[in-house]
């Protein structure tokens, strides 16, 4: 750009290019020597360039500012890396709708509370973690979108009186538009706590599976045989299968929170423009994006490897009342007003377990107590498999819903 409006010539500017074509090659090869006498990168730079370029390396600075250039760079980062998560992000999706394919035709017990509460279809579980990661992969191309536009040439804070063409810089480092304020830019970090705060989104997303995975592995609910590669043994007991990865999962979420609170931190009070407390903004930044990628790689491996235990998991599902509520819609549909049929249920339900049997097991006579003729329709609900057939609603675990859902991320996460 500088040559094109004649502040440098041509052969200047290759000149120049190929010098930092070299610098850059020698910094990725570790061959670069960095020195304290320099205050940060830019300056290491600069003055590599005038070591071998004499008084031609002092033009290549005109038109900006460090407060400039080093938002230029963030941003020119952060749209890598964000790509980089966006990519993980969707290969978790896939290793979660192949798991949701695995077990079709698997019935878990849904929970809140960690209570048992009603019948959904594993598939259905598994299209739950996609439509969250799904969030976070719309927050993270939203964070890309909004720093995605160009900070350089607004140089230190009131611009440059020198005629840049910064629309040209913005279309040769592929930026979608131009920052539109100087003053604004170098005060700007709105698209780190972005980028931040949906690393953090995706980072609480994983620790809730992985929670949620330490507890169906334990003999207790002995839901789950995870990867042997994922966990570790104990040092002292020999029988020990450790959910290790997954513990680590939960416990990393904690730095991305912490990165964002520390940049809403930083950025709290800080008068217009540039001020160096910024130069800690990358210590956030950096420490969130490596422990979410980091947790994003073995999260799909440890999807695929994972298995249900369906034996176990058949052998305990009528336990838990999970056709109660499919019972008490039954008796809506019977013309039972909703909170009176709620109340009903409620009363059968104990009662089933003063004689320690199922709602299925009761006999006619107490269904027709709650509402005549009853009993003639109420056992086609009853059972997990009657009560998970009756679902109707859209996003529902409906079986029906449920394979239109499956259709739709297939095709949507390019998968045959």
């Amino acid at each position: 750009m500088l040559a094109e409006i004649g502040l440098l010539t041509a052969e200047e500017a290759l000149k120049l290019e190929h010098a930092l074509n070299e610098i850059g090659e020698e910094i990725q090869a570790g061959r670069f020597p960095f020195s304290t006498a320099q205050e940060d990168i830019h300056t290491h730079v600069e003055q590599a360039l005038i070591a071998r370029l004499g008084d031609l390396g002092r033009k290549l600075h005109t038109g900006r500012s460090r407060n400039d250039q080093v938002v230029t760079d963030l941003k020119l980062w952060l749209r890598d890396a964000a790509k980089e998560v966006d990519s993980r992000i969707a290969e978790l999706q896939r290793a979660f709708l192949r798991a949701a394919e695995r077990n079709h035709d698997l019935i878990l017990p849904g929970y809140t509370h960690l209570q048992r509460a009603q019948p959904i279809l594993a598939s259905h579980y598994f299209l739950a973690y996609i439509e969250k990661f799904q969030r976070d992969r719309d927050r993270i191309q939203a964070a890309y979108r909004r720093a995605n536009s160009l900070p350089l040439g607004t140089a230190a804070l009131a611009g440059t009186s020198i005629p840049i063409n910064r629309d040209r810089v913005r279309v040769l480092l592929g930026f979608d538009s131009l920052a539109r304020n100087s003053l604004d830019v170098s005060s700007d970090r709105d698209f780190v706590l972005d980028y931040v705060y949906a690393l953090t989104t995706t980072a609480i997303h994983l620790s809730g599976w992985a929670e949620e995975w330490v507890i169906w592995s334990t003999t207790e609910f002995n839901f789950l045989v995870l990867p042997d590669a994922f966990c570790t043994g104990s040092s002292i007991m020999p029988q020990k299968k450790n959910p290790d990865v997954l513990e680590l999962t939960r416990g990393r979420s904690g730095r991305a929170v912490g990165a964002l609170v520390q940049l809403l931190v930083l950025l709290k009070g800080l008068p217009l423009a540039y001020n160096r407390d910024l130069q800690e903004d990358k210590i956030a930044l950096f420490m969130a994006h490596d422990s979410v990628t980091a947790n994003l790689a073995l999260a799909a491996p440890l999807v695929d490897g994972a298995q249900f235990r369906r034996d176990v998991i058949e052998a305990r599902l009528e336990d838990g009342f999970l056709d109660a509520t499919t019972l008490m819609e039954a008796l809506v549909l019977h013309g039972v007003p909703m909170r009176s049929a709620h109340e009903a249920v409620g009363r059968l339900v104990r009662l089933c377990e003063q004689r320690h049997c199922r709602l299925r097991d009761l006999p006619p006579e107490e269904f027709d107590a709650v509402a005549p003729d009853f009993s003639a329709k109420v056992y086609k609900v009853l059972g997990v498999k009657n009560a998970l057939a009756a679902f109707q609603s859209s996003g529902s675990t409906a079986p029906e819903e449920v394979a239109r859902q499956l259709n739709y991320w297939q095709q949507r996460l390019n998968m045959p």
